[in-house]
């Protein structure tokens, strides 16, 4: 399988292009809905294929943990067990696994306690790429060191030095060649240290590469100070993917520095929590002034919630006070639709050739939230 990118356009740093899979194309660029467990909560597979998602992502370490690889490949591999007919990418497993407190790093890999059953269980480069190739997702990460912020230069090196020597492994260790592996450039803040990561991942020739160990905490500034930097070390024929990114802002943004993909929980952990997104900026439907409030959740959106003017911002917030489902599915549908509709617009803007005066236009009219959450990656 030949995992070929096309670059159709450019408008300033920003990139319009085409990456092939072998369960189809996914146009540049895109936002992933994030399915940790092998669903996008509170939707069914039909509801994220009709707000224009290309591809989505589920996690390496849960569902290894259960229902364990082996049970969905019997049942005909991940495809078939979510019955998701695009593009699946499946994360390494690596920062969930550095992320906890009994975890125990060393060149190895991580050792840790298995938070289901309470078993010591080891996480190597070699484990990560059995369990992605028995998956079978299109798209396969490899497993890295993601840094904590802050983190000190000498802590930052050895993530990087982990890194590269990780990639090694799983290039080796991976089996199928009807999955790409993509590398994923770490370093915390440090620009050399990017720029050393960068230099020896692209040797590798990969299918594609991503930027790791951002949406930890740092803020939208050094998030996209970070980004400005690494995405020019990566090869212009080649996918970019930002890990973890986040909210609309930091998107706009780094679409303007040539990122082609990005994930993230917010558009579906922030509708559980009655917070939505609108062209004008988020709002929290559980508000007090949207208990009269007739209108939709946003009047310009065509989304199933939207559309027509079907739910209105008062009736989702009398679904919120008694605690109905219903108010999560809506709220996710129309938080997934913005996100994805948005990339759509960011691709047409690039390839009219006026991404710069499209990002300009909406980011005037969006009206940032100053609470930013931290450590937004987590799935």
């Amino acid at each position: 399988m030949s995992f070929d990118y096309a670059l159709e356009a450019t408008s300033g740093q920003a990139r319009a292009g085409r990456f092939n899979t072998p369960h189809g194309p996914i146009q540049t660029p895109t936002f992933m809905p994030v399915g940790t467990h092998g669903a996008i909560k509170a939707m069914t597979p039909d509801q994220v294929q009709a707000t224009g998602a290309q591809v989505v992502l589920a996690n390496t370490y849960h569902l290894a943990l259960r229902p364990g690889e082996g049970l969905v490949e019997k049942l005909g591999g991940l495809h078939a067990f979510m019955q998701w007919p695009g593009p699946i990418l499946t994360d390494s497993g690596g920062f969930q696994v550095f992320s906890l407190p009994s975890a125990q790093i060393n060149d190895r890999g991580v050792r840790f306690t298995n938070e289901v059953n309470g078993d010591t269980m080891d996480l190597t480069p070699e484990r990560a790429m059995e369990i992605q190739n028995t998956l079978g997702a299109d798209i396969i990460m490899a497993f890295d060191e993601c840094t904590p912020y802050p983190a000190t230069r000498k802590l930052a090196a050895t993530g990087v030095r982990r890194t590269l020597m990780w990639m090694e492994r799983c290039l080796a260790a991976h089996q199928r060649a009807d999955q790409a592996l993509f590398p994923i450039v770490q370093g915390s803040t440090f620009p050399e240290l990017r720029e050393e990561c960068a230099k020896e991942l692209v040797a590798m020739d990969s299918p594609g590469y991503a930027i790791g160990g951002v949406s930890v905490g740092e803020g939208h500034e050094l998030l996209c100070e970070v980004t400005r930097h690494a995405a020019p070390l990566l090869p212009d024929n080649k996918p970019r993917y930002l890990m973890g990114v986040g909210l609309p802002e930091d998107l706009i943004a780094c679409v303007g520095f040539g990122i082609d993909m990005f994930d993230c929980v917010i558009p579906t952990r922030y509708a559980r929590s009655a917070t939505v997104f609108t062209a004008r900026g988020r709002i929290r439907l559980t508000h007090r002034r949207y208990r009269r409030d007739t209108y939709p959740i946003d009047p310009s959106c065509e989304c199933y919630a939207c559309q027509d003017g079907r739910f209105s911002r008062a009736y989702l917030h009398h679904l919120f006070n008694a605690n109905e489902v219903l108010s999560a599915i809506l709220c996710s549908i129309h938080n997934v639709h913005f996100y994805t509709q948005l990339m759509t617009s960011a691709r047409n803007a690039i390839l009219a050739g006026r991404y710069p005066e499209f990002a300009s236009r909406f980011l005037e009219g969006y009206q940032r939230d100053s609470k930013k959450p931290s450590k937004a990656r987590g799935r």
